[in-house]
């Protein structure tokens, strides 16, 4: 690949060395053109690579937010389940303590 780069590197420089200077001029010219917008293309895309990453950070944030508050709501309805599960279990101890004293 490298051979084939250098190749057509040299005759490039080649063809230019032959050309006028008007011609060389314009050649330049687009060159230049050709790397600024190349150099848009990729700020661009910089930009958008940027506000995506940025976009799924929040949205990574919004959705740990919800587990955290699922979490919670979970361990207060496991508490809540444990106080009554208490309270039941202490009820059927009241009432198996009576029917053994009758």
């Amino acid at each position: 690949m490298r051979k084939h780069i250098l190749i057509a590197a040299a005759a490039a420089a080649f063809t230019l060395s032959a050309c006028s200077d008007k011609t060389s001029d314009k050649i330049e010219q687009a060159g230049d053109a050709v790397g600024k917008d190349i150099e848009r293309g990729i700020n661009n895309a910089d930009d958008h690579v940027n506000a995506g990453l940025k976009d799924a950070g929040q949205a990574i944030d919004n959705f740990g937010d919800q587990v955290g508050a699922s979490a919670e709501q979970a361990a207060k309805d496991a508490r809540a389940a444990g106080k009554d599960a208490k309270h039941e279990a202490g009820k059927a101890l009241e009432n198996a303590g009576k029917d053994l004293k009758n």
